[in-house]
């Protein structure tokens, strides 16, 4: 995989050349974790135009793990709004990956961060289909992780916490390393929470469901595709799903900003329905694309353009 590079970063309230963004050693996130991140995505419409996909929804939700979490992000929601539009014309970027991150800077170390600095950062890079083209059309293969899923009151699920991301590392690379394309993991109670870094939705009997908003990140790009299937009359519930219900569905699809809409085509070694996308998969897929591409006048409010 190629090294991610680009000509500038926003960090603390300015551009600075890429090679020029760096932090101390003694970052506090850097020893423990406790930062809070987002990632968005910027689309190239096809006007030719290049528009962020639910800007608004993203920096809210920025400011709602840093406030979770007891941060408190010294630039206004607006300012940072603002900010990831520059970066993006900075690095004449007309589609690609955005990461805003918000981190502890340096000055005490122990786990009281005390006084350090809150600091924050804005990234943007070219990025394509984060499971392969192939996956968006073929489906991919996940299993079900040996890793369970934060349990709401060990560690609150609600933010994107840079920590947390240890168990999302964790399931992947196992995933990997035992030949599938993705993980699933389940709750302490053993339902189905959320993939390594996407939130799940099955179909059975025509019906879509995903898990309730408990031990699962409350995904953008899941409510997206949530509003898209009720506008196309797909009949939706949100409700627990079992391992084997998995096994026995129709489809299985994952969802998010790096995942987009993608299939899964088997689980554990068990085909999934046809062992292809499915039509409900391909139906939202087609729906998203055509939102975030501005071929969709109704979601027009989703997109801002840079």
């Amino acid at each position: 995989m190629a090294a991610i590079t680009g000509e500038k970063i926003w960090l603390d309230g300015q551009l600075v050349d890429w090679d020029d963004a760096h932090v101390h050693i003694l970052t506090h996130t850097l020893h423990y974790g406790l930062g809070v991140f987002e990632g968005i995505r910027c689309y190239q419409t096809d006007d030719g135009r290049s528009a962020v996909f639910r800007l608004a929804e993203h920096v809210r939700r920025l400011y709602e793990s840093a406030h979770i979490n007891l941060m408190e992000i010294p630039f206004e929601a607006s300012a940072v709004s603002d900010a990831i539009l520059e970066t993006l014309r900075a690095n004449q970027l007309a589609e690609g990956y955005i990461r805003p991150l918000a981190f502890v800077g340096e000055g005490a170390m122990g786990l009281n961060p005390a006084d350090n600095p809150i600091r924050l950062a804005i990234v943007v890079w070219p990025w394509g289909a984060y499971l392969g083209d192939e996956g968006l059309e073929q489906g991919i293969r996940a299993k079900v992780s040996t890793f369970q899923r934060h349990y709401v009151n060990a560690k609150m699920t609600k933010g994107k916490t840079c920590g947390d991301y240890v168990n999302s590392i964790l399931a992947k690379r196992e995933a990997l390393l035992d030949g599938y394309d993705e993980a699933i993991l389940l709750d302490t109670q053993g339902l189905v929470s959320e993939a390594s870094g996407e939130n799940l939705f099955m179909v059975r009997d025509g019906v879509l469901r995903t898990p309730p908003l408990q031990t699962v990140l409350d995904g953008i790009t899941r409510a997206s595709v949530i509003e898209l299937a009720r506008d196309q009359g797909i009949p939706f519930q949100e409700a627990a799903i079992t391992r084997d219900e998995l096994y026995t569905s129709d489809e299985v699809f994952l969802t998010g900003t790096a995942a987009e809409v993608t299939p899964i085509r088997e689980i554990d070694h068990r085909k999934i329905g046809e062992g292809r996308r499915g039509p409900i998969a391909k139906t939202l897929q087609t729906a998203f694309f055509d939102a975030v591409k501005g071929r969709s006048e109704k979601y027009a409010r989703w997109l801002t353009i840079v």
